[in-house]
């Protein structure tokens, strides 16, 4: 009798555990959706936000180098001029790239990822 009742016991637990474990993967599976989509959207919309300023910034800066050519009565120069504004920000860029891109992505996705909403 005794017997039986631990082999009635034993075939519980063990359900219990298949169960558990059923509803850990079942979890960590939504979980991993969770943060893959976060991601997902939050760089579709960095991506599309960077696109449209990327055209404003064409545009502005194609009207500059006009204008500028045009008071300097050479339109290359005046491109030139643009193209070494953007050389100046882009070394800008280099030097401070490490503190403010690196901290600020690593902050952004560690957000994602360890926020238990």
């Amino acid at each position: 009798m005794a017997f039986e009742e631990l082999k009635e016991n034993t075939e519980n637990i063990q359900e219990q555990m298949q169960s558990f474990l059923e509803s850990n993967v079942a979890y960590y599976k939504l979980w991993g959706f969770k943060v893959a989509m976060k991601s997902t959207t939050m760089i579709l919309k960095f991506t599309l936000i960077f696109i449209c300023f990327g055209i404003v910034l064409l545009f502005c800066s194609i009207a500059g180098a006009l204008a500028i050519g045009k008071y300097l009565d050479s339109y290359p120069l005046g491109f030139l001029s643009i193209a070494g504004v953007y050389l100046v920000l882009t070394g800008l860029l280099f030097t401070i790239r490490e503190r403010f891109f690196e901290g600020s992505v690593l902050e952004k996705f560690s957000e994602i990822f360890f926020n238990d909403d």
